[in-house]
C-alpha cells in the first residue's frame, strides 16, 4: 500500500470507529485476520453457546475451523442441518445463543451497520435474542452513508453472494442488479442498526484486510 493510500484508509477508520463509538457500540481496530480470529477466540467462554451467522469473512479469518476444538455448543445452521425442517429449527435455537457471531454488509463513516439479507436471521440475530453479537469486518466495507452503502451491496455484494450461493436470480446471469422478483432473490430485507440495540450488546471488530464481499 502506498504512504498516501494507507495515510487514507487510517483516518477512515479512525472516523468510523469514534462514529460507532457514540453510536454506543463496543468497537476495536485490529491490523490482520490472525489478530482477529485471536480477539473472537477471547471473548468466548468454555461452555458457551455460539450461533453462526452466514458469513465469508469468518471463514477467512479461519475462527470457524478453530471454534470446532473448542468446549462450546457450536449452532451453525448452514453446516450443520440435513434439511430445511432441521435448519429452520437450528436458526431459531441462534437466537438464544450466549454469542452471535458474523459480518455484515457494509460500514458508514457515521457509524451504522447495514445489510440486506434473503430471510433475516442473520440480520434478526444481530439485534435481538443473543446475549452479545460480535460483527467481524474488513476495512473494504467502509462507506461514506447509507446511499453508498445500499450502492455498494446491491450493484456490488449481492449479485456476487447470489452467484456463490448458486441461486437462479438475474443479476447471477448478467452482474447487475435488476431489482427482479425472482423466487431465488437474496435481496428481501433491508436492515440499519443506526445504534446499539438496547437489549443487544454488540462488538464491531474492525480488520485491517480486505475481507469478505
Amino acid at each position: 500500500m502506498e504512504p498516501w493510500e494507507k495515510f487514507y484508509r487510517e483516518k477512515q477508520v479512525e472516523r468510523t470507529l469514534e462514529s460507532l463509538k457514540k453510536n454506543r457500540f463496543e468497537a476495536i481496530y485490529v491490523p490482520d485476520a490472525k489478530q482477529a480470529a485471536e480477539e473472537v477466540m477471547a471473548r468466548i467462554p468454555d461452555g458457551a453457546t455460539v450461533g453462526i451467522g452466514g458469513s465469508v469473512t469468518l471463514g477467512q479469518i479461519g475462527i470457524l475451523e478453530g471454534l470446532k476444538g473448542r468446549k462450546i455448543q457450536l449452532i451453525w445452521p448452514i453446516q450443520q442441518a440435513k434439511n430445511e425442517e432441521e435448519r429452520m429449527e437450528l436458526i431459531r435455537k441462534t437466537f438464544s445463543s450466549d454469542i452471535f457471531l458474523t459480518s455484515t454488509n457494509a460500514i458508514t463513516e457515521d457509524g451504522k451497520l447495514f445489510n440486506i439479507d434473503a430471510t433475516g436471521n442473520r440480520v434478526g440475530a444481530m439485534f435481538i435474542g443473543p446475549k452479545q453479537v460480535i460483527v467481524v469486518s474488513g476495512v473494504n466495507k467502509i462507506v461514506k452513508d447509507l446511499d453508498e452503502a445500499e450502492k455498494k451491496v446491491r450493484e456490488w455484494t449481492a449479485p456476487q453472494n447470489a452467484k456463490r450461493l448458486g441461486r437462479k436470480t438475474p443479476c447471477t446471469e448478467t452482474g447487475l442488479c435488476s431489482d427482479c422478483n425472482a423466487p431465488d432473490r437474496i435481496c428481501n430485507i433491508y436492515v440499519t442498526l443506526a445504534k446499539k440495540p438496547i437489549r443487544t450488546n454488540i462488538l464491531i471488530i474492525l480488520v485491517g484486510e480486505d475481507l469478505g464481499i
